[in-house]
């Protein structure tokens, strides 16, 4: 992975090995260990499950998680012909969100590719030249096929699907496309029939790729924790898993995360946004970030009377797999600052890494120390210079709130780690709030809110 030009390594506090009283090991019967820690992993196993399936993790319906994918196939194989049979917004990309690099690949997509499109955002990054992407349940491929001419020849895509009707639709222009449209030498792009919870068994080794990409599918799987545990495992260190998918702002009742159609509609499946958050910290993606989000239209009646008042949002998150930690679960302060010195293609004057981090091309903006690993430690380190290490610390840092997030007042919540603090800048900032004026101090704030306005409260 690329790095960032840095003029001091990060300092990295040393980790203590536990190790175990050999004596009080020996007077203990290996029979009586087995026996507990037996007893522990059914106990810790039935208590995660309910855990689980409460916090929509996981899809319970009857016949299992079979069952769960058998629908799913059904609804994608058999029941859609097209996107214009789609009931809600759900799978639908506003334009604005999909970069100028990707709609100029789309036009040299096949048309039968596109047609079978059910993605609700645009989770294909600019600037992935010779990289190692995998799109998680590809589908009829479009993701893979804009991958493939951004990665260009030296890169290599692979996508994953479990219908075999999407599979046959994406493999048929492969050969093709690499080679005549884009005029490779042979083809950089690959489809593997598998479970994107098992992705061994599709021959995905450790650390193999260094970006996962996907479009409105993790909401479909039963089992999401494995979805996640599976993508960190297959990433490489300074790797991203950059995604779109569907999300709520609330638990959905038991009878409506396992409906048939809802669940074919990527309405059923979708998480409580702040469980998905909570989820993402378990596995290892330490600070999840949001890129972009949009609120969802459910047009059939019958279904939006079933939904009640549950609002849903099609949210573009980043995740990034750092060494231990590089990623904390607050932003800190480091007092270091990064620049952007441009080369990202599509972005020549700045570069927007989440929803209230815009980098303009060589402006130093101040950092916390997770900013700054995520543009100095991963695959964007070649276009970023991170300036300072993490030997002094300075408290919290204060990100302000996800702008995503302070959109509407349903909407849900940004990235785990950028919220707001309790600093005096902020108390400040309330206070006049409260008499209907407005402050803005600029110094502090490394952000450049894009979509929300300044509101005075009344008095």
């Amino acid at each position: 992975m690329a790095s960032a030009t840095v003029t001091a390594a990060p300092a990295r506090a040393t980790r203590a090995t536990r190790r175990r009283d050999s004596s009080r090991s020996s007077a203990t019967s290996p029979r009586a260990t087995s026996a507990r820690t037996r007893a522990r992993a059914r106990a810790s196993s039935s208590s995660s499950g309910a855990l689980d399936a409460l916090l929509g993790a996981t899809i319970i319906a009857p016949g299992g998680d079979a069952s769960v994918r058998a629908s799913v196939q059904k609804y994608y194989g058999e029941t859609l012909s097209t996107s214009d049979d789609l009931k809600t917004s759900a799978c639908c990309t506003p334009s604005e969100q999909i970069p100028k690099a990707v709609r100029e690949a789309l036009r040299e997509v096949p048309d039968e590719v596109k047609a079978k499109y059910y993605g609700c955002g645009s989770p294909t990054p600019i600037g992935i030249d010779g990289l190692r992407v995998l799109d998680l349940g590809s589908g009829s491929g479009r993701d893979c096929y804009v991958a493939a001419k951004l990665v260009g020849e030296n890169g290599s895509v692979l996508g994953v699907d479990m219908t075999d009707g999407q599979l046959e639709v994406a493999r048929k222009y492969v050969d093709e496309y690499c080679t005549k449209t884009l005029g490779y030498a042979k083809a950089n792009m690959r489809f593997e029939k598998g479970t994107i919870e098992d992705l061994k068994a599709a021959g995905v080794p450790d650390a193999s790729v260094d970006m996962i990409i996907s479009n409105c599918v993790i909401n479909l799987s039963p089992d999401k924790p494995a979805v996640l545990s599976e993508a960190y495992r297959v990433l490489a260190n300074g790797g991203e898993f950059y995604f779109s998918d569907v999300y709520c702002d609330r638990r959905l009742q038991e009878d409506l995360r396992s409906h048939e159609i809802l669940l074919g509609e990527c309405l059923g499946g979708a998480m409580y946004v702040e469980d998905f958050k909570r989820l993402c910290q378990a596995v290892g993606f330490t600070d999840p970030r949001v890129l972009a989000g949009h609120e969802i239209e459910v047009r059939d009646p019958a279904l939006a009377e079933l939904l009640g008042e549950a609002k849903f949002y099609s949210i573009t998150y980043r995740l990034f797999k750092l060494p231990p930690g590089c990623l904390e679960t607050l932003c800190e302060d480091y007092g270091q600052y990064a620049v952007y010195n441009g080369g990202l293609p599509g972005a020549p004057n700045a570069y927007q890494l989440d929803d209230h981090h815009r980098f303009e091309k060589n402006k130093p903006m101040l950092v916390c120390g997770n900013t700054g690993s995520m543009v100095g430690e991963t695959w964007l380190g070649k276009y970023f210079t991170l300036v300072g290490d993490r030997s002094t610390h300075y408290g919290l840092f204060d990100c302000g709130p996800s702008p995503v997030a302070a959109s509407s007042r349903a909407a849900p919540a940004g990235g785990a780690c950028c919220c707001p603090r309790p600093t005096a800048l902020s108390v400040v900032s309330l206070a006049f709030n409260h008499h209907s004026f407005s402050v803005s101090v600029s110094i502090v704030r490394p952000r450049r809110p894009r979509f929300v306005a300044s509101r005075a409260r009344p008095g």
